[in-house]
């Protein structure tokens, strides 16, 4: 090389270690912001405990009243007494549920390794206070690395994770961070791997898989994901198919089993040692009621115009086989957008179903938003969709506690007594609606990272066939 040449690329290797220096550092500012947000979450829940303790470590004076007035009310702290957290018992394997669907034994209502979150939060925990606080350290760590991810995937859009309003309300709420990160941690390990050595496809789609199998024994929801993933991986992704190449069966199967594996290698050794207690928990939540926290449109819906044991039956069919039916919606969609594009939309696909189980369930926590915030950072739709639903969704995760209050302490609390059912009917509903075009959106939007080579794929033979 020339000494032009040197000096002149001095510059650009200046330049690009700038470029890096500043992407690093942006990423910092971004998990900072992250964990002064965790922070406000903490905050916001530790309101709610003590100053006082009664002798089963329940904060007092007035728990019931202060959660649901200060709307600083959360799963975790609540869950401290009634489960058998407080006596530090090893969850599923002595657990059980009675006719009347209560649980005993250490059993709790959600998979595998919340329980064991939940065991983990309270060993050293001697109050509700302590519960809340140990749990919030072991589970900011996913917080933070879901927004470093977030950040590395699709830079700036990820302060609707890390500053968002979701994450100062439900942060804490419950035990939804470590999902959040299996979820996103899937999609980074398709698109920019786990390591600086290229890896084919099906390798990182098998350790995606994985992940999505870790997130199902966390909260269910992401082995949904699977089924697109696997269809990514059918139609070879973004590479595309090699010419002459036929559907990448073998390597679509690999990554489905992978799946499969991990949720039986995590689930089989509490189902050994306690069956009972580990079927109790997928009991509770097929036996739990459309009632009044359940926060659906089904109940919104239905409950003025049936008898509450019809109106159960009829939500025991028609919730699941509306999931299912959205989810096979969502994959055909994506399936005819890979023959006009050429290449699958899993991520797109997977924040379809997403909505369609979010609308569909027969329960509709609020801190579920956490698991939908992710797809408005992954995805590029407008923004105005997010802070859309970020404002009904703030609608229902205040007025929500605040309406229950009124009931509970005998105050007014019909719609025309008050703003705060109104509202939760603006949450339930507008939540409902936006849900319903966020499944059209969705899946006419593309990932907001780069995510294909330069040019465009050839189109499918099939379609090239029709032309």
């Amino acid at each position: 090389m020339s000494a032009t040449r040197e000096v002149a690329a001095v510059p650009e290797r200046v330049s690009g270690q700038r470029s890096r220096r500043f992407g690093r550092v942006a990423l910092a500012v971004l998990v900072l912001l992250s964990g002064v947000t965790l922070l406000l979450g903490f905050a916001n829940k530790d309101r709610c405990t003590g100053p006082e303790f009664d002798p089963w470590g329940r904060s007092q004076p007035d728990y019931e009243k202060r959660n649901k007035s200060e709307f600083c009310y959360s799963d975790i702290q609540h869950l401290w007494i009634g489960r058998d957290v407080d006596r530090h018992v090893f969850p599923y394997v002595h657990g059980a549920i009675d006719e009347n669907g209560a649980l005993s034994g250490g059993t709790v209502e959600y998979p595998v390794l919340s329980g064991l979150l939940i065991w983990a939060g309270a060993i050293f925990a001697s109050n509700d206070a302590t519960f809340l606080l140990f749990s919030a350290l072991l589970m900011a760590p996913f917080g933070l690395a879901t927004a470093w991810l977030l950040g590395k995937l699709s830079r700036w859009r990820a302060l609707l994770w890390a500053v968002g309003p979701p994450m100062v309300l439900y942060a804490f709420h419950n035990w939804d961070l470590p999902v959040a990160f299996c979820a996103v941690a899937a999609v980074y390990v398709v698109h920019r791997g786990w390591s600086r050595a290229p890896r084919p496809l099906v390798d990182r789609a098998v350790v995606a898989s994985v992940l999505l199998g870790l997130g199902f024994a966390f909260k269910i929801y992401p082995a949904a994901f699977v089924l697109p993933l696997a269809l990514y991986v059918l139609t070879g992704g973004r590479e595309g198919l090699a010419e002459g190449r036929k559907l990448d069966w073998p390597g679509a199967v690999k990554v489905a089993l992978a799946s499969v594996v991990t949720v039986v290698a995590v689930n089989l050794p509490f189902a050994i040692a306690g069956f009972a207690g580990w079927q109790a928990s997928f009991t509770f939540q097929q036996l739990r009621k459309v009632d009044i926290t359940t926060n659906s449109v089904w109940f919104w819906s239905m409950r003025p115009f049936m008898p509450e044991e019809t109106m159960q039956s009829v939500v025991g069919v028609l919730s699941p086989v509306g999931i299912l039916a959205s989810f096979a919606l969502a994959c055909w969609l994506g399936w005819r957008r890979y023959l006009r594009e050429g290449v699958y939309p899993w991520v797109a696909v997977s924040a379809a179903m997403l909505c369609g189980f979010l609308l569909l369930h027969k329960v509709h926590s609020p801190q579920y938003t956490l698991w939908l915030v992710p797809m408005f950072v992954l995805l590029r739709i407008p923004l105005g969709w997010a802070f859309a639903y970020f404002a009904a969704d703030l609608a229902m995760g205040i007025g929500i506690f605040r309406w229950y209050y009124a009931i509970q302490f005998g105050q007014p609390s019909g719609i025309y007594d008050g703003f705060a059912a109104q509202a939760v009917v603006i949450g339930v509903w507008g939540r409902a609606a936006l849900l319903v075009a966020l499944f059209v959106v969705f899946l006419k939007s593309d990932v907001s990272f780069r995510d294909r080579p330069p040019g465009r794929l050839p189109a499918h033979p099939e379609v090239k066939a029709r032309t």
